[in-house]
């Protein structure tokens, strides 16, 4: 299948330059491979390459435009195929995910919501693996956010909302998807302990600042 590069950087196809060019650096800070140790660098040096290239072409009106037509020319197979490739990305994230190999689930995680940006649980997975990788708290916020916006009234997502945003130091944002979580799954013994220690937490500092 055709590369497309405006899935690779996560923008529409009517972006302007200017909207391009914020995402690529959005992105580039995220996934420089400075940041990144060990047999990952590679990968990390791979995936930058990518995404340079991308904004290289779509910042080139010339090259801009052959790259539409190339991709019109698949548009209608390449539409059908794009939830399939996703649910692909999904299972070998999820596989991966429990193999304890987290990096690999977050990349896969990651290509999933790019090309199923509906799938709440790709979303809900990709939060649960930027959780676990100590610099990615921000993502982690961001991906169980999302999950929670297309699916509102799921309790794991809202419980998992509060618990990364809790760990994240969102103490409001935290305790507001916990009361939410408690809403729909009043008995969840996990939800009530998690806001107990939220309160405890909270009365804690403000006696210290009594």
């Amino acid at each position: 299948m055709k590369i497309n590069y405006y899935e690779i950087l996560g923008v529409e196809r009517s972006a302007s330059e200017q909207e391009i060019r914020n995402r690529f650096r959005q992105l580039a800070r995220e996934n420089h491979p400075d940041r990144v140790k060990g047999t990952d660098k590679s990968e990390a040096e791979r995936k930058f390459q990518t995404l340079t290239e991308a904004v290289n072409v779509l910042t080139n009106p010339a090259r801009r435009k052959q790259h539409d037509a190339e991709l019109s020319v698949g548009i209608s197979r390449g539409t059908a195929d794009l939830t399939q490739v996703a649910k692909v990305y999904l299972s070998k994230g999820v596989k991966a995910f429990k193999e304890g190999d987290i990096r690999a689930a977050y990349e896969n995680f990651d290509m999933a919501v790019k090309h199923n940006p509906n799938d709440a649980k790709a979303f809900h997975y990709l939060a649960l693996a930027a959780n676990r990788i100590p610099a990615y708290a921000r993502q982690a916020v961001q991906a169980i956010e999302t999950a929670v916006q297309r699916e509102p009234v799921n309790a794991t997502y809202l419980k998992d909302a509060g618990l990364i945003c809790k760990r994240a130091g969102l103490v409001a944002k935290a305790e507001r998807y916990l009361n939410e979580a408690l809403k729909w799954d009043p008995t969840n013994i996990e939800i009530q302990s998690a806001l107990a220690d939220l309160r405890q937490g909270k009365g804690a500092a403000a006696s210290k600042k009594g």
